[in-house]
């Protein structure tokens, strides 16, 4: 038996499993394992704690459980060694790279503890250094690849979004309920605080500040590529959210101080240059830009609240005062939104809600692997499956210098 182990584990039958079983001290999982379920030396190599914890396994003592595979990742380990001597990779092989166990079956790679990608047909370690796809090895540089082809497209998806969002303000416009017929709906913040006319242009400040704030964060992270994927991704889908949301219902207006009344634009080209006044100057007040209608829900909370939340996200836990400073214009712009009464509180409540779930959501989907692969994620969220299907976990807040060194430094520094 001890003679047998290492010319080849994937040779064992079911008789040499078991006396591994009982040489290693676990005798009781024999009938288990070998009589009821078979298992032979190439099962043996593909064995994960997963198989033992779920059905039809099902054990039920964790220390056997970690002892068990423990045992066989040393022998896995042992194979692959053996396997590598021999220059010869057999159709069931364990690969041990830096610390982790792969194994290729059918010119397809399995990490042993169960942390592999599937993207396009191909698995790819959760290190990012190897790729096996129709049993051909890729090379990785890095762990991120920064996919910045992907970056461009929700790039334009952002911008598309914009567009249409601008239009849709225009289509809402001409239908603003007449303030006579329709006065503005009870508020409680609204009909107790009084209005603050510099308060609206203030919230911008906020805003305009904190996009500040990203933008540095964004060009020293190194995976900034990712970074504004992802904040094109969902600040995109929101406002196409509102888009819907907007055009179906048309609140009248919140206060007696805006002028609004139903406009018509004429023809179609007047509207498209409407649109394109109000997506070049990014709907804000600041550049001139006066709309009405568009309540359901707030668009500047939606701006402000996303930025405040990618800053803290992508900074380290430690950098208390970035966080606290982000907060704070996050929650006075808020404020500064109602105390103008340029929305209802509702709009303001249900932006906030939104986008800090639907941010919420996003992240904690992109980090568990389990489901971001998972044919559901496909259907249901397609942008979020093909954006994120090569980020192999949590991105890591790490920063770089994005530009080259000129060259009279890189002589300076040697």
């Amino acid at each position: 038996m001890p003679g047998s182990r290492f010319v080849s584990v994937e040779g064992w039958s079911s008789k040499q499993v078991a006396g591994w079983l009982r040489e290693q001290g676990f005798r009781e999982y024999v009938d288990l394992l070998c009589s009821k379920h078979r298992l032979d030396g190439a099962s043996l190599l593909c064995l994960t704690e997963a198989d033992l914890r779920s059905p039809p396994l099902e054990l039920k003592v964790l220390g056997d459980i970690k002892r068990l595979m423990l045992a066989v990742r040393r022998l896995q380990r042992q194979h692959a060694v053996h396997v590598h001597s021999g220059l010869e990779v057999s159709a069931l092989s364990p690969i041990h790279t830096d610390g982790k166990d792969l194994v290729i079956s059918n010119g397809f790679t399995e990490r042993v503890s169960g942390d592999h990608q599937h993207c396009n047909g191909a698995v790819t370690t959760v290190g990012g250094e190897h790729s096996y796809s129709n049993g051909k090895r890729k090379q990785y540089c890095g762990r991120f690849d920064p996919e910045y082809w992907k970056t461009t497209l929700s790039t334009l998806y952002a911008m598309l979004v914009c567009g249409v969002t601008s239009f849709v303000m225009v289509l809402v416009h001409e239908r603003v309920p007449d303030m006579r017929t329709y006065p503005p709906l009870p508020d409680i913040f609204l009909d107790s605080v009084p209005r603050i006319p510099w308060a609206f242009a203030m919230a911008e400040a906020c805003a305009v500040v904190l996009g500040s704030m990203l933008m540095l964060v964004l060009l020293m992270h190194k995976h900034r590529s990712i970074l504004f994927r992802r904040l094109c991704n969902l600040t995109g889908t929101v406002f196409l959210l509102r888009c819907v949301t907007m055009f179906v219902t048309s609140l009248s207006v919140p206060g007696h101080h805006l002028q609004c009344s139903g406009k018509v634009y004429g023809d179609a080209w007047a509207k498209v240059q409407r649109a394109l006044d109000i997506w070049s100057g990014l709907g804000m007040s600041l550049t001139g830009v006066q709309t009405c209608g568009d309540y359901m829900f707030s668009g500047h909370t939606v701006v402000l609240t996303m930025l405040n939340f990618f800053v803290t996200e992508y900074t380290p836990r430690n950098w208390n005062f970035v966080h606290t400073m982000s907060w704070v214009l996050n929650l006075f712009g808020i404020f500064f939104i109602l105390a103008a009464h340029e929305h209802y509180s509702i709009d303001v409540f249900i932006a906030f809600y939104i986008t800090t779930r639907l941010f919420l959501y996003y992240h904690t989907l992109a980090n568990t692997q389990a489901y971001q692969h998972s044919r559901r994620a496909r259907i249901w969220f397609p942008l979020f499956s093909f954006f994120e299907c090569n980020v192999t976990g949590p991105v890591p807040n790490e920063y770089s210098w994005p530009f080259s060194k000129p060259a009279f430094i890189r002589k300076l520094l040697g």
